[in-house]
C-alpha cells in the first residue's frame, strides 16, 4: 500500500510550495478602532447649493457640521445620539 508523505518531498514540490506561500495574501484582518458609530446612517438629501457651500467654505468636516445643524435645529442634545 503506497503512503503519501504529507510533507511535499520532490523538488519541485518543495518549490510550489515555497511560492505558494511567499505569493499568497494574507487575510486582511478589519480595524475594530474604525466602525460606524451607532445610530449613523447613510442618507441622499437635495440641499440648496449655496447652504452646502456655506459649510464646505470651512473644509474638511463639512458633513459633521451639517448633522450638528440638523441637531441644533432637531432640538436634540449631543448625549441622545
Amino acid at each position: 500500500m503506497a503512503h503519501t508523505p504529507r510533507r511535499p518531498t520532490s523538488a519541485i514540490d518543495r518549490a510550489e510550495a515555497l511560492f505558494k506561500a511567499a505569493t499568497t495574501k494574507p487575510a486582511e484582518v478589519k480595524p475594530k478602532g474604525n466602525a460606524i458609530p451607532k445610530g449613523k446612517e447613510l442618507v441622499s438629501i437635495r440641499i440648496d447649493r449655496d447652504v452646502l457651500e456655506h459649510f464646505q467654505d470651512d473644509g474638511p468636516g463639512w458633513q459633521e457640521r451639517i448633522n450638528d445643524a440638523l441637531r441644533a435645529a432637531a432640538g436634540l442634545e449631543e448625549t441622545d445620539i
